[in-house]
């Protein structure tokens, strides 16, 4: 294996290429096993839901996002509710201001299929 090949005369260093291989192979299992993949957790509210259960919920979402997840935020709307899609975008925009201190929005809320408003919070 050539060490220095720029160097006059170039360095060279004879190695077992199996050994070499394995080494490879064990860092990047070591590096595999010290990453950590994002948890997305998601929060579904009515467009109906009360001030005291949102609250409860938004509680919820905190705890998630302080331990590192993120937060997907979602609005289902059933039967006539969705003519009034304003009532969900004004939902998500109280939750996001109401986790402001310690989230960021990473997607800003919009529609996901026919009958979900959806966005999700990040850690500041």
């Amino acid at each position: 294996m050539e060490i220095s090949p720029t160097a006059t005369p170039p360095v060279v260093k004879i190695m077992d290429y199996g050994k070499y291989k394995y080494e490879i192979a064990k860092k990047e299992r070591v590096a595999r096993r010290k990453q950590q993949a994002t948890v997305l957790k998601g929060i579904r509210f009515s467009p109906s839901i009360d001030d005291h259960d949102l609250m409860t919920k938004v509680k919820l979402a905190r705890k998630f996002i302080v331990d590192g997840a993120k937060v997907k935020a979602s609005v289902l709307f059933r039967g006539r509710m969705i003519t009034h899609q304003e009532f969900g975008m004004r939902m998500l925009e109280r939750v996001a201001s109401e986790l402001a201190d310690v989230a960021k929005l990473e997607t800003p809320p919009r529609m996901e299929g026919p009958r979900m408003l959806t966005m999700i919070l990040v850690r500041k």
